[in-house]
């Protein structure tokens, strides 16, 4: 029955039934924009890891770990491209901190079968072969899906000709949510070495967090190569970043019809000293800049004049241009209640945007926050250098870079009160306002279906999405996640407790609409957590 053939519709079934997070692949539609490594920048880094994967180094994991800042996402993106291109890449999954099924292991595994299985030829039937066998594969633990979806169906691999080598690249692993889960995925990423029909390079990228640190001291000694970006000489760096600057900046100089001679070398050359090493700092000033258009040039100045003063650890550098870009986006001209008004808004609009668990386009998150979408808008009018805002409002918004949250989390960073967000009380608030708009969008056959007996895939995606719209699917999916996070304690008779006794089957009914079974058990088993020390426990023992 094993081997029996399958046909291919069947195998495009069977692969499709495999959970996989969209947003994963370095070239994901999401991704589409992010950049890759200029033409001679990152050189000698670069020529080493393609050296690494294509010799015969036994350390079969590479961590490229870096500062925040560094370009280790950038680095990850032009090595993907690099193996892609190439027919060798055999899967990659680009973790983001509030990026939903990015932001934690729960489609990893499945995402990287599914990735393999159309990467390398014949692995595609022994990918669906274990899918086959093990029907309740995406229920186990990580450690049984990475063997019965990866391990096993590559050790069966019949290559006709020598040994293929194919990479696997996971950017960003400190941004997964959850730190066990994070030492798991090391692991098992470190087993590949039990392969002998083919070899598996394993790229990783992250900040050197002490779980990730912990993790790699638990794989065996010459397992896995390390390169500490932040250690490159700096005059390395420098010189990327010179060219990054003279890049950008030449393409804004022609853009807004500037002087043959701006910005000057002199300039440059200071720019590069603020950047202190970060990447991210030249990329941020650079689309500030731009985004001033006619003004391009005076922000130039802006962010030379404010810089002066602080040149210290890089980490201030970077603090400094992003209240260069917040306090430009409040005008010097408004009153004192208006000033008061949009640093309220900033805050609730910006701390809802860093603290989401999955990013919402414009409108949904205006509604879910309950703040007019012309408002929200013109918010965050202003903050394109550090906000990607697409054009297309259906779009979701997102972080250009996750040192922002971080930034604006920190008080020791965030200095300004005008704009630190507290994570815990933004937490709560969220909370309340996916209780409210749950309570008020969820009823009993909230499709309106005309009898019983219907299945979800009979019912048209188009008639779920009015009827859930995103703000309502965001709200039934992560209110328990953000209960969590507040570290609130339900109380009998409060807004959980009266939200549970009204809604409870609606908000279940809502969620197997939207094809979430599992995430509604992942969420009852949260929410009984929870309420071991609250007193409605005993409510929700009655189901």
């Amino acid at each position: 029955m094993e081997n029996e053939p399958i046909t291919e519709p069947i195998l495009a079934i069977l692969l499709s039934s495999l959970p996989y997070a969209i947003d994963a692949p370095f070239n994901s539609y999401q991704r589409q924009h992010e950049p890759l490594c200029l033409a001679d920048t990152r050189v000698n880094l670069l020529k080493e890891i393609y050296s690494w994967a294509d010799g015969e180094d036994e350390r079969l994991i590479f961590w490229l770990n870096g500062l925040a800042g560094t370009g280790k996402s950038t680095i990850a993106r032009t090595v993907a491209r690099n193996f892609f291109d190439k027919k060798r890449l055999g899967a990659s999954f680009f973790f983001s901190r509030g990026g939903g099924d990015v932001s934690h292991a729960h489609k990893f595994v499945t995402s990287i079968a599914v990735q393999l299985a159309r990467s390398i030829p014949d692995l595609h039937q022994l990918v669906c072969d274990s899918i086959r066998e093990y029907s309740d594969i995406t229920s186990r633990s990580l450690h049984d899906q990475w063997h019965e979806l990866v391990l096993r169906p590559l050790s069966k691999l019949n290559p006709a000709t020598g040994r293929p080598s194919y990479i696997l690249i996971v950017d960003a692993l400190d941004e997964c949510a959850n730190e066990t889960d994070i030492r798991v995925l090391l692991h098992l990423l470190a087993e590949v070495r039990v392969l002998t029909n083919i070899r598996l390079r394993i790229f990783l990228t992250s900040r050197p967090e002490l779980p990730i640190r912990h993790g790699f001291s638990q794989i065996p000694l010459g397992g896995h190569r390390d390169f500490v970006l932040h250690n490159i000489a700096p005059s390395i760096v420098d010189h990327d970043i010179y060219l990054f600057l003279k890049s950008n900046l030449g393409e804004i100089r022609e853009e807004r019809h500037l002087d043959a001679s701006w910005p000057g070398e002199t300039i440059i050359r200071y720019m590069v000293k603020i950047a202190s090493g970060l990447f991210i700092w030249a990329a941020t000033a650079c689309r500030f800049i731009r985004e001033g258009k006619r003004f391009a040039a005076k922000r130039l100045d802006m962010i030379i004049r404010e810089s002066r003063s602080a040149l210290t650890a890089p980490e201030k550098h970077l603090d400094q241009i992003y209240f260069t870009v917040l306090r430009q986006s409040v005008s010097s001209e408004y009153t004192d209640d208006e000033k008061e008004e949009l640093y309220s808004l900033l805050r609730q609009v910006l701390g809802s945007i860093i603290t989401l668990l999955s990013p919402l386009c414009i409108s949904s998150l205006s509604t879910l926050i309950r703040v007019s979408k012309e408002y929200a808008s013109q918010t965050l009018d202003e903050l394109h250098s550090i906000l990607d805002i697409p054009q297309d409002q259906n779009k979701p918004l997102r972080l250009h870079h996750p040192s922002f949250r971080d930034f604006l989390l920190n008080k020791e960073r965030c200095t300004d009160t005008n704009f630190q967000v507290n994570e815990r009380n933004t937490h709560q608030t969220l909370v309340d306002q996916c209780i409210q708009i749950m309570s008020k969008a969820l009823k009993q056959n909230i499709c309106g279906l005309d009898g019983f007996g219907t299945s979800v895939k009979d019912v048209n995606d188009s008639r779920i999405q009015l009827d859930l719209p995103r703000e309502v699917q965001y709200a039934c999916l992560y209110w328990i996640q953000h209960l969590e996070k507040s570290e609130a304690k339900p109380s009998d008779g409060g807004q959980v407790h009266k939200f549970l006794q009204e809604h409870l089957l609606h908000w279940l009914e809502a969620l197997i609409w939207m094809g979430k079974v599992s995430e509604a058990i992942y969420a009852i088993d949260a929410l009984r957590f929870i309420t071991l020390v609250s007193p409605i426990k005993l409510y929700l023992g009655k189901y």
